[in-house]
């Protein structure tokens, strides 16, 4: 059985249990503080009405000075705490998360939408900052100054105890859980379309360029309206239940301020209590109503926190589509000689209800060799780059790396076994040094320098403005696709592991920059172990064996000249490719011809 969501949020609070205490300790202080000042200010005026010596009044002077300051300090230091252990408690939350998720990429990740992960990772987490700030804390200090306030005023009299406590409680806990009805149906609404909205930005920006280029900007950004809309009317609707609350607990604490005086007077009139103490008493009890002030924005901060917090947990509590053996193996050592990579009778499909992605694919990668995975869109080759690189575990068969199953490697350690350039280079939003540290952490220079060489993309950093340190852009929007490529192939330089796995690593380029960035890739990596995954079948003359692959099934295998000369699918596949390239260099001929006329 699962623990409730706030329950699990507090769990995750453990560690912060001292810094929560001590910023609720402090904030009973600073409201005993403001209770303290009100009462002496009123016990200093009253007895000020009946002219005593000044001497009389000094002490008190004294206390209000005091209880003033204290004030200032002890509110600066509750601050300072409670925000303290909030920016704590959001850290760990964000690591927790991360860690969580983590696992998950890419096989539980896949169903879902880019803005809705965005949307909990980020905005729901911030969410959470309210959940002891807000939520946590304030019901716990209006609790004690409750309970003390109460016992203070019993000492005169019981039923001025029973009244204020009556109050407070009314104030700070009846109302708000009678309205939290209406203010947890429209937080929850509000945390669940911030969520929308947020997906829909992100494909906004994401997708600005096809929007325009379909006509489509305005009916998109239409419908991003109508959910701002909704999202507006959820905060004016929460705005409105607040204010209800303020209202309704400002009327109680007069009320009972007011009972608390009717109650008192008889008191005074019996010779029970001191005529100063009445104003002390009803003053002391109206700012005591201070600490039950916060309560009603608590439970509506609770409400849109604890559905921020079902979202995330909803996401965290997903189980890995691959999990890491109890006792890995540990990493093997030199893979130069010998078979690095053996496929066996591998069978594999997505869902129970799919039909086989993979099945009985079977093929070897001896060390030093290119081996070629070739076929058509649906083939499976993306289905076998996933089950290389554990992002998926596969059903029936074996895939063996450095003579051990795959699944006896942590998945860490397979990625570090494995070098790959794919079809889609994600590069971040820095600096090309940045993004060539990905590989090697502690990258001089130099190194870089020699990487870009070996990847033919030195000139070309060279010959910009601010060399290895420009600016790439998001996402390296400011590179062009071969120049993305040309980095990715440095990246796999510069890691240097024993198997170099290229999937489609000229998807979506031009026949002549592909045959390009290929020769590069073989001249760059001389030697290296390699599984060429591709549909393009340009350049596959310098693989030693060529696999095609068509339904999950390979049906032809062999060199270049061989699979040419059998007329099978590869040649089919090979003589479409060669008239596309033909063409695309009559074109460049002719464009070449018209600049120079």
């Amino acid at each position: 059985m699962k623990r409730s969501p706030l329950l699990r949020l507090l769990a995750l609070a453990a560690p912060f249990a001292g810094w929560m205490a001590l910023a609720a300790l402090l904030g009973v202080l600073t409201i005993g503080s403001s209770v303290a000042l009100m009462a002496t200010s009123a016990w200093i005026i009253a007895r000020a009405a009946l002219h005593p010596p000044i001497g009389t009044l000094s002490v008190a002077v004294v206390g209000v000075r005091f209880f003033g300051i204290t004030r200032g300090v002890l509110r600066y230091l509750e601050r300072l705490v409670s925000h303290q252990t909030t920016f704590r408690l959001l850290a760990r939350l964000r690591v927790w998360s991360y860690q969580r998720l983590e696992p998950l990429a890419p096989a539980r990740l896949g169903g879902q939408h880019s803005g809705d992960l965005l949307a909990r990772l980020v905005a729901d987490i911030d969410t959470l900052e309210n959940i002891y700030l807000r939520a946590i804390a304030p019901p716990a200090v209006a609790l004690l100054v409750t309970a003390a306030m109460t016992a203070f005023l019993a000492t005169y009299d019981w039923r001025l105890g029973v009244a204020l406590a009556t109050g407070l409680l009314t104030a700070g806990f009846v109302i708000p859980l009678t309205l939290r009805g209406l203010s947890a149906r429209a937080g929850r609404k509000s945390v669940m379309v911030r969520g929308e909205l947020t997906a829909r930005a992100v494909d906004t920006v994401q997708g600005l360029a096809d929007l325009l280029a379909s006509n489509a900007a305005e009916r998109h950004l239409a419908a991003l309206h109508r959910l701002q809309q909704s999202f507006s009317q959820q905060q004016r609707r929460m705005a409105a239940l607040s204010a209800l609350q303020t209202a309704l607990t400002s009327l109680v604490a007069g009320l009972t301020t007011l009972a608390i005086l009717i109650l008192a007077i008889p008191l005074v009139r019996a010779g029970r209590l001191d005529g100063v103490l009445l104003a002390v008493l009803v003053l002391a009890a109206l700012a005591s109503f201070e600490a039950v002030q916060p309560l009603p924005a608590a439970f509506q901060h609770l409400s849109r926190s604890l559905t921020a917090a079902r979202r995330l947990f909803e996401l965290a509590d997903a189980p890995p589509a691959v999990r890491d053996p109890a006792t890995p193996l540990p990493l093997p050592g030199d893979l130069s000689t010998g078979e690095v990579l053996r496929v066996e009778n591998l069978r594999f499909r997505y869902t129970l209800a799919d039909p086989p992605a993979l099945d009985g694919v079977s093929f070897n990668v001896p060390a030093g060799s290119i081996v070629a995975l070739v076929g058509p869109s649906g083939a499976g080759k993306s289905t076998l780059v996933a089950l290389l690189l554990r992002f998926w575990d596969y059903q029936e068969g074996s895939i063996h790396l450095a003579g051990h199953d795959l699944r006896a490697y942590a998945q860490d350690d397979v990625r570090h076994m494995i070098s790959v350039v794919n079809q889609q280079t994600y590069l971040f939003a820095g600096t090309i040094l940045d993004n060539l540290r990905l590989a090697l952490p502690a990258l001089t220079e130099e190194e870089a320098q020699a990487a870009l060489a070996a990847a033919e993309l030195d000139s070309f950093v060279a010959a910009l403005p601010d060399g290895l340190h420009t600016w790439i852009g998001e996402g390296g929007l400011r590179l062009s696709g071969g120049e993305r490529q040309r980095l990715a192939i440095a990246r796999a330089v510069l890691k240097d592991a024993p198997l170099l796995l290229l999937d489609e690593p000229t998807a979506n380029l031009d026949p002549l920059t592909e045959r390009a960035i290929l020769r590069t890739l073989f001249t760059a990596l001389p030697g290296r172990t390699t599984l060429l995954i591709t549909h393009r079948l340009v350049e596959l003359e310098r693989a030693h064996t060529i696999l095609v692959l068509q339904g999950g099934r390979i049906v032809e295998r062999g060199p270049h000249a061989d699979l040419l000369a059998a007329r099978g699918l590869y040649w089919r596949l090979w003589a479409a490719q060669q008239t596309e390239l033909a063409l695309a260099q009559s074109s460049q001929n002719a464009d070449g011809m018209s600049t120079a006329l």
